[in-house]
């Protein structure tokens, strides 16, 4: 009887940490079916983990900026991210206000949208 094996996934790793990236390469490799890709090699899935601290350098977002732009990637009104942030409802509207001129983005989704874009935040 000839069974046909299953081909192998192939994965590729975008990982801004080397330690992590190493630890990783040494867990996957002993994943049967699952395969890291060789360099210039097309490869199925491609695992990404950038610093969250990185973002690109002609956006300065701050820490708050980043709090509210997360909470409106998920949907979230001003005042459920002014009720989760502890913050004012006035408060909220001014770093969204803030997000659209840094992002350069004509509203809220789409502010969320050119961050995910630039790799500000991760969808």
């Amino acid at each position: 009887m000839n069974e046909d094996k299953a081909p192998d996934i192939v994965l590729t790793l975008e990982i801004d940490d080397p330690a992590l990236a190493d630890r990783l390469t040494a867990l996957l490799g002993g994943v049967a079916g699952l395969r890291l890709a060789a360099p210039g090699e097309q490869a199925a899935a491609t695992v990404v983990a950038r610093d969250p601290r990185s973002m690109p350098e002609d956006i300065a977002l701050t820490q708050r900026e980043l709090d509210v732009l997360a909470l409106m990637a998920e949907g979230a009104s001003n005042k459920m991210i002014a009720r989760r942030l502890s913050i004012s409802v006035h408060t909220v509207k001014f770093h969204v206000g803030s997000l659209l001129d840094k992002l350069d983005a004509t509203g809220r989704t789409d502010a969320v949208a050119h961050a995910a874009r630039r790799g500000v935040i991760e969808l």
